[in-house]
Formats: C-alpha cells, structure tokens, sequence
C-alpha cells in the first residue's frame, strides 16, 4: 500500500507500506493491502504502520480523515509529528505542544487587546452620537 500523511503545509510521509493502524472515535482499526475502500474521522492519538522493511514506525496525528481507496492511504491532518521510537516521539509532541500552548496564549491576549479596543471605540462612538 502508498501511505501519504499530508498536513496543510507539507507532505509529512510518503512510503510504501504493509499495515496501517489508527484510531478513529468508535476504536482503532488496522487496513491491510486487500482491505476494501475505507474513510475514517481520525482522533488524535498514534498512527502505526510497518514499512518496506517490516520496521514498525509510529506517527503522532492530530484530527484528521483518512481514505482507502484502492492501494492508496491517504491522512489529511491539522499536525502530525514523525517518530522512529514511542519515548523520542513522546519528546517531540510534547515540545510541539509547549510550543502550540505558548502560541495560543500569545493569540488569545492579542485577541483580547482587539476586543478591549474594539468595545473603547464602540462606547466611544456611542458618546460623540448620544
């Protein structure tokens, strides 16, 4: 099987593959070459599969779909981090979402100050016109 995991700003994963398992909101699941045509609403949690070589390799995914179609499997995901091992994986997500979580507070206080702003200029407004 062609396993592709595609996030909006990049192609994370390219490969041939011989098992796919993932997770969807009713429970994790495993696609095989001769698997019929699936799509699946994915939850975040690890995306395994077994390359070429019969190395096991794990992907930590974000919400996502995945599509079976034919030989093709194909992830579309908001964020997803590559790992070799489940303990150096584990490390890059939690960076990634110390990251993510400094960046949603930055977002937020200037979401606030726009807020703030805008309401000043509203009741200003209100003032020059009452």
């Amino acid at each position: 099987m062609w396993l592709e995991v595609l996030t909006p700003t990049e192609i994370l994963l390219a490969e041939t593959v011989q098992k796919v398992v993932a997770e969807a909101q009713n429970g994790s699941f495993c696609l095989l070459p001769r698997h019929i045509d699936f799509a699946a609403v994915l939850v975040p949690s690890l995306l395994a599969y077994v390359n070429e070589a019969g190395q096991e390799r794990f992907m930590a995914v974000d919400e996502g779909i995945l599509v079976k179609q034919g030989s093709k499997v194909r992830v579309s995901t908001r964020q997803a981090v590559k790992g070799e091992q489940l303990e150096s994986l584990k490390q890059r997500v939690d960076q990634q979402f110390k990251h993510l979580d400094e960046r949603e507070k930055q977002l937020r206080s200037s979401l606030a100050r726009l807020e703030a702003d805008f309401v000043r200029r509203f009741v200003e407004l209100g003032g020059q016109h009452g």
